[in-house]
């Protein structure tokens, strides 16, 4: 099954407008299309985010940079077999695989099974920004075991394509570790999403009870409990963005896990007896256009989350990541997004966050990383709607027409 749907649906799927002259048929390594109206139920039920609903985002930003007039873009899911080569090779000019930390222990099964079906492809295969998650402490020494599943991945793409798209400089050099030349350093798409269109200036001098702020955590970083608890009563109108599968399943389910005296004592939003379900500041989101819709609307976000920071950039608001590994720091350093390791800040405090957060580098900056990641898809054989300007695209129009939920929690 891919993404929990029926394969031959989805690989036999034209999802081209009606009258549209399509001569290249993408498919993506994505959760779920854009233009999915799917409920929360059904997406939990299928695990259509992955276990973290930013690889939406990404994806999101990928299928919007290659829909152009010429091309179909098809999401198949994020669970692949060998026995789908053969239709993909009949049905599809090019798998595009856009990843996350895909180098990790944990992942090593479901690299494998990716593996495997792209050494029996015949068609070209582009990587769209892969990274490996290393630790401050320890780098890539943790992925010793995984080195010979980094290898076949990486040595069966570079055998369909020109070059690797990996995060950030750590993933690079790691790679380069492993022996691999062929790598280019382009980011991620997320940041990417609306083209030149990126710019991030603070919206207030300065926070203060009335500002609209965005925290976002990862639930095993267990200091961000007791930061959550000092800003829910500084800042009425903070909001949690929650990112992870459990969060969600409480939400649409309640606490029908097993939940043990010891999480319920948890300064983490691990339960729903938490003040931050009571005073319903949760929100998650299963769509990406209302996701930024209200990211637009904040005045800050600060937290641990990569891509739900991301997401506040991309909507014009000043964000602050906290990098806990390698897998955000090399994001955070590549974009030049303002961030600090957590055990390097003997106090957190949003206020003090913004007033010294400076976006000057990530604006100047941003035009030369978007050539490098054009030149990159360019590179690979693939084209995308930048090439023609960038006015609004037949993908806004699609997506505009649609009308989304909004967060689950709201």
């Amino acid at each position: 099954m891919i993404a929990g749907r029926d394969s031959r649906a989805i690989l036999s799927t034209n999802c081209g407008l009606e009258g549209d002259s399509v001569t290249k048929r993408i498919l993506m390594r994505a959760a779920k299309s854009p233009f999915e109206v799917i409920p929360p139920a059904t997406l939990l039920r299928r695990n259509m985010i992955g276990r973290n609903s930013g690889n939406l985002i990404f994806s999101h930003a990928a299928h919007r940079a290659l829909e152009v007039a010429e091309a179909e873009v098809v999401a198949g899911g994020l669970h692949w077999r060998p026995g789908q080569a053969r239709r993909i090779n009949e049905e599809f000019d090019v798998f595009v695989v856009p990843l996350a930390n895909a180098f990790r222990l944990s992942f090593e099964k479901e690299l494998k099974a990716l593996t495997a079906m792209i050494s029996k492809l015949d068609i070209p295969v582009v990587v769209l920004g892969v990274g490996a998650q290393g630790s401050h402490k320890h780098g890539a020494t943790p992925l010793k075991p995984i080195a010979p599943s980094v290898k076949a991945f990486v040595g069966a793409v570079l055998d369909r394509s020109a070059t690797i798209g990996v995060r950030g400089e750590f993933t690079a050099e790691y790679l380069s570790e492993l022996g691999f030349s062929d790598i280019e350093t382009i980011g991620c798409p997320s940041m990417f999403m609306n083209g030149t269109r990126l710019h991030v200036s603070k919206k207030v001098p300065r926070l203060d009870a009335e500002s609209k702020v965005a925290i976002n955590i990862t639930p095993y970083r267990k200091r961000m409990g007791s930061v959550l608890k000092r800003h829910l009563p500084k800042y009425p109108n903070l909001t949690y963005v929650a990112q992870d599968e459990l969060t969600l399943r409480r939400l649409v389910k309640g606490d029908k896990l097993i939940v043990r005296p010891t999480t319920r004592a948890s300064e983490i939003p691990a339960h729903t007896s938490h003040i931050a379900y009571r005073d319903k500041k949760v929100r998650f989101f299963i769509d990406v256009g209302p996701w930024l819709s209200f990211m637009a609307q904040q005045d800050f976000s600060f937290g641990t989350r990569i891509h739900g920071n991301m997401a506040a950039l991309m909507a014009g608001t000043p964000a602050f990541v906290f990098t806990h590994d390698w897998r955000t720091l090399e994001l955070a350093q590549y974009f030049e997004i303002p961030h600090s390791r957590m055990r390097d800040l003997k106090r957190i405090d949003a206020a003090e966050l913004h007033a010294g957060a400076d976006y000057s580098r990530l604006n100047n900056g941003h035009r030369a990383r978007l050539r490098t990641y054009l030149d990159f898809i360019e590179r690979n054989g693939l084209d995308h709607i930048w090439s023609s300007g960038e006015e609004r695209t037949n993908f806004d129009e699609r997506l505009a027409a649609i009308e989304f939920p909004p967060a689950v929690g709201g």
